[in-house]
């Protein structure tokens, strides 16, 4: 309608965490930290807080196909961020319908184990997940630990972490990001960003932050670098200001408790202004 302004739309495609820190819950509040109107598709249910996953109850292909047929169909989406996916059938049907739809700016978090270990993406997925998922991706965002199992090769130093984001490339995937959290030096991270399609590389470096309060970072990240590409931005400049805006989350969140476990990042940071007399939030 005429005189009607559009929002930008941004969709995630992942899990549910009931404890609110990562999956859906996440992606929802990164999305709406980039003023994105948020869409949602549940892939699974899981019981999790802080502590770890109690048990994960799949959403049936069927039930996928309804909710991404709802959306694409009437509302649309600019961006759209894939997280936990579970099992093959799960990933065959995404890929199934994104592409009827010809969604683009597809970002793929290949999801594998939680913050605690335990297994998000079952053993007989993985091959399903490189050989019809990361070709369809805009950009992947494996961390180390991930390119590992995809490349089926360890990754033990610099010289081997930068030819790794190179080779996984060859899963088809226009873009990678490979995350260096588990891959410190000197008490630096640095993430490294190849285009396939340029051949261009680009490190981003931050100081390491201590902290415990780091559940949920890889869901904020992607699902920032998918906010920024629906802004229409270039792959460059969304991972660069993902990369901004989840490691102020990690700072900012370093100082609050909650939870008795690995506790949540801060999704708000960029609302809050904080008292300097009393260090409150305002």
């Amino acid at each position: 309608m005429a005189g009607f302004r559009k929002y930008i739309k941004g969709l995630t495609i992942a899990g549910s965490d009931s404890g609110g820190g990562a999956g859906i819950q996440a992606d929802l509040k990164t999305f709406s930290a980039f003023g994105i109107y948020g869409m949602s598709v549940i892939t699974a249910i899981t019981a999790q807080n802080t502590k770890g996953v109690t048990g994960i109850h799949p959403v049936p292909a069927g039930m996928i196909v309804k909710q991404l047929q709802s959306v694409l169909s009437d509302i649309g989406t600019d961006a759209v961020k894939i997280g936990m996916m579970h099992n093959s059938e799960t990933i065959e049907t995404i890929v199934s319908v994104l592409s009827e739809y010809k969604t683009g700016n597809i970002v793929v978090d290949p999801v594998m184990t939680a913050a605690s270990g335990d297994k998000l993406l079952r053993e007989e997925a993985i091959s399903t997940l490189a050989e019809k998922m990361l070709p369809a991706a805009s950009i992947i965002t494996p961390n180390l630990y991930e390119a590992e199992i995809i490349l089926e090769r360890e990754i033990n130093n610099r010289k081997e972490f930068t030819k790794a984001a190179k080779d996984l490339a060859d899963t088809g995937a226009k873009a990678i990001l490979l995350k260096a959290g588990h891959f410190e030096e000197r008490g630096i991270i640095t993430d490294t960003l190849f285009i396939a399609s340029t051949g261009e590389l680009f490190e981003f470096s931050n100081p390491k932050i201590e902290t415990n309060n780091t559940h949920g970072t890889g869901c904020t990240l992607s699902s920032a670098i998918a906010a920024g590409l629906a802004n229409g931005w270039s792959i460059k400049k969304a991972v660069e200001e993902g990369i901004i805006y989840t490691y102020k989350a990690i700072a900012t969140g370093a100082k609050y408790k909650t939870g008795s476990g690995q506790g949540p990042v801060n999704h708000f940071h960029v609302w809050q202004k904080q008292d300097t007399n009393t260090g409150k939030q305002q």
